[in-house]
């Protein structure tokens, strides 16, 4: 439906509406931008706009449930897009002083004196990327031959069974990864390599690629379900083995979709707080040497988590790790439009779409 065919059913719904819906609506509408205004302004004063507004949603449902189910959908749509909308603009907002103060050593000074009011991220950002290809590097090849087992080698009886658990191995909490991996694998760490400090940066790489393993599991096995049978059926017709069918059709037909849940995982090492915090060190140099993967240093997700409370009382530290935010808000956020456009491209691909 085009957009002036979309405006024209919406103008004849609100034609028909009688004007004690249209009352209704309008005075819905002016609660809900009171009940924000509110937030905004005085926060105590929400429940006086968000209660008339519960109680003309209450009456639209039984009165007008269609159009009220149209119109809550939505809002819920669009306050979503109000709720990032906000969010980002905050982020940036709160990180203009120490932009302004630091200019580009801000990314590139690995300096973190708050007795000075001079912080740069270079350490956090050099953390971060560490942590992220080993979490890769883990989660990459495991996810992908854990996906090509359960969809195209494992037995149904099998294929139900470790589904669940794969599920199961998403729902735990970070915290409990990260205390894991502090309690048990740094302490085989260091009596393995006589570490000199507790936490490294391979042990929280290793724990968040295993976290990172559901989510890509699941994406490419849907990846690779979404394979056409019919490609598949053709190759064993020509005397293709099953293996050659899954290694020479289903992997090359899904490789989007198997490169965007590879970059879902990537975005999940980079947000993840918890494990990284409760393993490493508040410690904000660089290791030495850089390539020092036992070296004990700090993500952009800890730093922030370590040091939010103490930052209460120095604005410029609150606002670098305001920065720290917004440095991660857009990596992640392009990793999600390359994902997107990946598995927007498999999906034509798939449907014979140009």
């Amino acid at each position: 439906m085009s957009g002036a065919s979309t405006t024209q059913a919406v103008s004849r719904s609100v034609a028909e509406l009688d004007w004690s819906a249209r009352i209704a609506g309008l005075v819905g509408a002016l609660s809900l931008l009171a009940a924000f205004a509110a937030f905004i302004v005085r926060p105590g004063a929400v429940v006086f706009p968000a209660a008339v507004f519960a109680a003309v949603a209450l009456y639209g449902w039984f009165t007008y449930q269609a159009e009220t189910a149209r119109s809550l959908t939505f809002l819920a749509t669009a306050s979503t897009l109000v709720i990032l909308g906000v969010i980002t603009v905050y982020l940036f907002v709160q990180a203009v002083p120490i932009a302004r103060r630091m200019g580009a050593s801000l990314l590139t000074s690995s300096t973190w004196d708050v007795h000075a009011n001079r912080y740069g991220l270079a350490t956090m950002m050099w953390g971060t990327l560490i942590t992220t290809i080993i979490a890769t590097l883990v989660s990459a090849p495991l996810g992908v031959a854990g996906a090509v087992f359960i969809s195209e080698i494992a037995p149904k009886s099998v294929r139900e069974a470790v589904k669940p658990a794969i599920e199961l191995l998403a729902g735990i909490p970070s915290i409990v990864y990260g205390f894991i991996g502090f309690v048990v694998l740094n302490s085989y760490m260091m009596d393995l390599f006589r570490l000199p400090t507790t936490g490294s940066l391979f042990i929280v790489g290793l724990v968040i690629g295993v976290m990172a393993l559901p989510t890509v599991i699941s994406v490419s096995e849907d990846a690779l379900n979404a394979v056409p049978n019919a490609m598949k059926d053709g190759s064993v017709a020509l005397g293709s083995t099953d293996w050659q069918t899954t290694k020479s059709v289903s992997i090359p037909a899904a490789i989007s979709g198997i490169s965007a849940a590879v970059i879902l995982g990537v975005g999940r090492a980079l947000g993840e707080t918890m494990a990284a915090t409760v393993i490493l060190a508040n410690v904000t140099t660089l290791p030495e040497p850089l390539y020092d993967v036992f070296g004990n240093t700090i993500t952009l997700t800890s730093a922030i988590a370590s040091q939010y409370g103490v930052a209460a009382g120095r604005p410029m530290q609150l606002s670098a790790l305001f920065a720290a935010g917004v440095v991660l808000f857009i990596v992640v956020l392009a990793l999600s439009i390359v994902s997107q456009t990946i598995e927007r491209r498999m999906q034509q691909t798939l449907g014979g779409e140009q």
